[in-house]
């Protein structure tokens, strides 16, 4: 079902205004010696100039917009005020015929700088993320560790005698008799009896007799 056609007087009003003012500034740029196409083109300018300031008053509220802004309403206005009966098209003054030259390089700065300067884009600040919770895991408690056993180092044993001929004491090393001695002592102390020469030869590696000279010094 289609829509019926409705006037909008807003839109109306915005063509006549539009309309009104194209021709105040046709007519004003006709007197400062512009004829032909050229005394058209300048409302076109100056109409093209407030739409490119409006799109960026749209997006950035600079102060650039906002000259720019004022320079092509000055020009619009100036043109229908003038056109009213208090200028004298007949006779345009001067300044009036160098102002009206000079708009159209006027025209293209202000549209360069407007279209090819880059808006300013509002900052977001970045939201901080968040921290988020570590969760608790609970561990079981490991156990105690059983005590290292000591190792105990044995005691080196001292370097034997160079071998004797038959018949003749064999010299003992004071070490070796300390070394003998103990071995008798820890011997004492498990059995309860003192260490024969046979067991005392078998624990040191030693030859019989001076194994017997060992116990003959230990006695």
């Amino acid at each position: 079902m289609s829509r019926p056609f409705r006037v909008d007087a807003v839109l109306v009003q915005a063509v006549i205004a539009g309309a009104l003012s194209f021709a105040h500034l046709h007519d004003l740029a006709e007197a400062a010696g512009q004829t032909g196409w050229k005394a058209w083109a300048y409302p076109v300018s100056v109409d093209l100039l407030l739409v490119a300031v409006w799109r960026r008053l749209r997006t950035e509220r600079s102060g650039l917009a906002w000259f720019w802004f004022l320079v092509a309403l000055v020009a619009s206005l100036g043109a229908n005020v003038a056109t009213a009966g208090l200028l004298d098209l007949e006779h345009v003054p001067a300044w009036l015929r160098i102002v009206v030259a000079g708009w159209p390089a006027l025209a293209f700065l202000g549209g360069t700088l407007l279209a090819h300067q880059p808006a300013k884009r509002p900052s977001v600040p970045a939201s901080e993320p968040k921290p988020r919770p570590v969760p608790v895991v609970n561990r079981p408690e490991e156990p105690a560790s059983a005590p290292e056993p000591q190792i105990t180092t044995p005691e080196p044993t001292p370097a034997l005698p160079e071998a004797t001929t038959p018949g003749t004491t064999p010299a003992v090393p004071p070490a070796l008799v300390d070394h003998a001695r103990k071995l008798a002592a820890d011997h004492r102390t498990r059995t309860g009896t003192d260490m024969d020469t046979a067991t005392l030869r078998a624990r040191l590696g030693v030859p019989e007799d001076l194994a017997g000279a060992i116990v003959a010094q230990l006695a």
